[in-house]
């Protein structure tokens, strides 16, 4: 029981529930009420995806360098672990858009990217894992990161404004909501990624 409760995948579980009990209780905003708790997961859950697939692209880089395998393994689960993320990132997406302002505006630029890279990762991912190639996953997962940060940054902004609405609004306690929600949610990405290495070395 005890080597169960140390499986990675379950303490990824654990985490999850962490996070869904807390943004149950996250602070409310003067425009969106509670609905804002969504926002606040929805965000959480794209910048882990995000911090993922850069850890998979400079691990893959540090693997491609000094050809040590243990980094292409890594890269290989950060890969896997960004692209599920990425995915459960959409309909909470979605949600926000549906809570929020009343309807789906699925021609929104950064959402209908964030859909073309979801495929494109998807069926990356599985190819990858098919081939099997340390160092192909390595070079795609960087590539890969590449990509994605050069489209983004020249995307337009229409329901994402910059500068952050969280850290510029001055609210300390949706700040620090906000930090610890995706300090959780980081965690959470890296017990599932050390569950991806126990299934490659299975």
């Amino acid at each position: 029981m005890s080597r169960y409760l140390q499986s990675p995948l379950f303490r990824f579980f654990v985490v999850l529930l962490i996070i869904a009990l807390l943004a149950l209780f996250g602070p409310e905003e003067k425009s969106l009420g509670a609905n804002v708790r969504i926002v606040y997961l929805h965000g959480a859950w794209v910048l882990s995806a995000e911090v993922a697939f850069l850890a998979a692209g400079l691990t893959g880089l540090l693997g491609l360098l000094t050809r040590r395998a243990a980094f292409h393994r890594w890269s290989a689960a950060l890969g896997r672990t960004g692209i599920l993320f990425w995915l459960t990132y959409l309909p909470l997406s979605l949600w926000a858009m549906q809570a929020n302002w009343n309807g789906l505006f699925l021609a929104e630029p950064r959402f209908r990217l964030a859909l073309i890279f979801a495929v494109t990762g998807v069926l990356l991912q599985l190819g990858l894992w098919l081939f099997n190639t340390p160092w192909l996953t390595s070079a795609a997962n960087l590539i890969f990161i590449i990509a994605l940060r050069y489209t983004f940054s020249h995307a337009a902004n229409v329901m994402h404004p910059p500068p952050s609405p969280i850290f510029s609004s001055g609210l300390w306690q949706i700040i620090a909501f906000f930090i610890l929600l995706n300090l959780l949610t980081l965690l959470a990405a890296y017990f599932l990624t050390r569950a991806w290495l126990r299934v490659a070395h299975a």
